[in-house]
């Protein structure tokens, strides 16, 4: 299998459609059966609303739409938390497109956009096995579990995980 050219373009307030779509389409096809319906619409309703996201932009989140073969195939944001430290807020691609190496080149495309990075953190839902063993292979480890009381009687039962840049 040939590795997908993938690149990686700064979103803009005009991407928040796209990406408004991307994640009502990618959420709806994996999550209801790691966190149930409810709390996918409520997580949705909170963090994918036009506000929300353009308040995520300027509060420092980098919105990169992932681009493969022409086409958006999904985003990543991302922010600055100190000299060489990251964390990765978002990194979703459509389920239609998985299995390609998408995400390995995605990965790989962030790491050419950001070559100060040190450390990379994000967090994940301890039952997202897909997902934590893809991180595994980029090469994160998991750091400590998390539970995160979101409101509305919801929590996010995530490990935080961490990416060293090799030395």
């Amino acid at each position: 299998m040939t590795e997908p050219v993938v690149s990686l373009r700064l979103a803009v307030p005009d991407d928040i459609p796209a990406i408004r779509d991307l994640a009502q389409r990618i959420w709806w096809a994996h999550y209801p059966e790691i966190i149930g319906a409810a709390q996918v619409e409520y997580m949705l309703d909170l963090n994918y609303s036009a506000e929300a996201l353009e308040r995520q932009m300027q509060e420092g989140q980098a919105f990169l739409l992932v681009q493969a073969d022409d086409a958006v195939a999904g985003f990543i944001a991302v922010s600055e938390k100190g000299q060489g430290q990251y964390f990765i807020h978002k990194f979703y691609l459509d389920n239609g497109l998985r299995g390609r190496g998408l995400g390995a080149a995605a990965f790989s495309a962030l790491l050419d956009l950001l070559p100060e990075a040190l450390e990379i953190r994000l967090t994940v839902n301890r039952q997202n096995f897909k997902s934590i063993n893809f991180y595994f292979k980029t090469g994160f480890v998991i750091e400590h579990c998390l539970d995160i009381d979101i409101g509305s009687g919801f929590v996010m039962n995530d490990f935080q995980m961490l990416w060293r840049r090799p030395r």
